[in-house]
């Protein structure tokens, strides 16, 4: 008798710890001042790390940090004496516009192609991004990429508009995404701090590993049945030109999008080209199925009340900015061609449009109430020099932009506080009362070392 008790109390224990993890405690009272933020507005840029927009950044921990970051190894770990030659990812052949003997070290790009020219999209996947962050070395980009040595280039910024926000307002310098890996992984971060399942996935889309985890063959699947790499939602909308396996089947984990809605506080999903896409009339080279992340999961599939309330187009955007009836928080996601992805869009007329919008969101009634973070969904395959703390299995990964602009962010400031993409979900749960969905967002800064009220 005295064993079966001492097995079930060990028993009831796990389980007690197993409910603490999966149900975090309600978050804490909203902290001082934070409740003069009425509004918060999300705007999801694409595919750029720190170090390729920002690492001249004055002040800020940028490329003149690097040191032996700065130096890249091949895959046995043997620097280079120059970087091998820049690939065109597009062509898989050497890029015709680069010297083939660069340096080893990042290297500018403006010499060889502008911002306002696209020149390929270096590969971001789940495995490769671990192998080129080396353990935190951050010396494997050239070697894991697809693009060899473009991953190693950077932009002089200095003359954009969103550069200028950054030094009027506050520049988060030391900002990660969330997951490891691409866009279709970063967005569930963004909105559940969750990574999708597909228990039973087909076996061709499963990635193999060898008993020390390395890539044998990538794939959109783990072994262990997580969704990390790009997929598009069974439900629609999706390219119809995709494969019937590539579809990711709904998922049923809470998002902050419940959170919100159960407590009354509203809220909306803004996607440039949403209204085109959910009738089937989008041109697919102008919209990234995959960047709608709310509609992966069953509570907003098609047909439901969820989806006509909470996911809108930028238009309604727009309006809703000049009437001055934002919701209490939302997130704006660019179309494809304005969302500064490699390969599909370019720097200049992405960072212009985005530009427009805070122009906009400053002349609008919404302005004294409002804090905007403008951010990045993972950093598209380019060389970051700092290493990504540790957290899970899953992340973060990265160094991306982040900019906060709003009458309470801190003015000239650069923000060197640890934060990730589950920090966007913290400070809305903090401004709201909310509980955190995982352990990664409970335990997130909460970005308020950003602003001053």
């Amino acid at each position: 008798m005295i064993v079966h008790r001492t097995v079930l109390r060990a028993l009831l224990a796990a389980c007690l710890a197993a409910i603490s993890l999966a149900q975090p405690a309600v978050a804490q009272n909203i902290p001082a001042g934070l409740e003069k933020i009425e509004r918060i507005v999300v705007i999801h840029m694409e595919n750029r790390s720190f170090d390729h927009l920002y690492g001249n950044f004055p002040g800020a921990n940028g490329l003149a940090n690097a040191g032996a970051a700065a130096i890249q190894v091949d895959r046995e770990g043997k620097p280079y004496t120059n970087l091998p030659p820049v690939i065109d990812p597009r062509t898989k052949k050497p890029h015709e516009r680069f010297p083939q003997n660069l340096p080893n070290r990042p290297f500018a790009l403006d010499p060889y192609v502008s911002m306002n020219e696209q020149y390929g999209s270096p590969i971001h996947e789940f495995y490769t991004q671990q192998m080129q962050i080396n353990g935190g070395r951050m010396n494997m980009f050239a070697a894991w990429s697809d693009a060899s040595s473009l991953a190693m280039g950077y932009h002089d910024t200095s003359k954009l508009r969103l550069w200028d926000y950054a030094r009027r307002f506050t520049l988060a310098d030391n900002f990660f995404h969330g997951a490891f890996g691409g866009s279709f992984l970063n967005h569930f971060w963004l909105v559940c701090a969750c990574t999708p399942r597909y228990p039973n996935a087909p076996g061709q889309i499963i990635a193999q590993v060898d008993d020390a985890g390395r890539l044998i063959k990538s794939g959109r699947v783990t072994p262990g049945g997580y969704a990390v790499n790009t997929m598009q939602p069974m439900g629609g909308p999706f390219n119809p030109q995709i494969h019937r396996e590539d579809l990711l089947p709904a998922q049923d984990m809470p998002t902050i999008g419940e959170r919100l809605t159960d407590k009354g506080i509203t809220w909306i999903w803004y996607s440039g080209g949403w209204n085109e896409a959910e009738a089937g009339t989008v041109d697919p080279a102008r919209f990234s199925f995959h960047h709608q992340p709310f509609v992966f999961f069953r509570h907003y599939a098609r047909g439901t009340e969820a989806r006509k309330e909470h996911l809108k187009d930028l238009e309604d955007f727009l309006a809703d900015i000049d009437r001055g009836t934002l919701p209490a928080v939302s997130w704006y996601k660019p179309r494809r061609g304005i969302d500064q992805h490699p390969g599909s869009s370019e720097v200049e007329p992405s960072d212009a449009h985005v530009a427009d919008i805070l122009k906009r969101i400053e002349a609008s009634p919404v302005w004294h109430s409002v804090a905007v973070i403008v951010t990045y969904d993972e950093n598209g395959g380019f060389w970051d020099h700092v290493a990504p703390p540790k957290r899970d299995r899953w992340g973060p990964g990265t160094r991306v932009p982040t900019i906060i602009v709003s009458p309470f962010a801190k003015q000239g400031f650069i923000d060197s506080t640890p934060y990730d993409t589950t920090s966007i979900l913290k400070l809305i749960e903090l401004r709201h009362g909310l509980a955190p969905l995982t352990e990664a967002d409970a335990r997130a800064n909460g970005m308020l070392n950003a602003f001053q009220f």
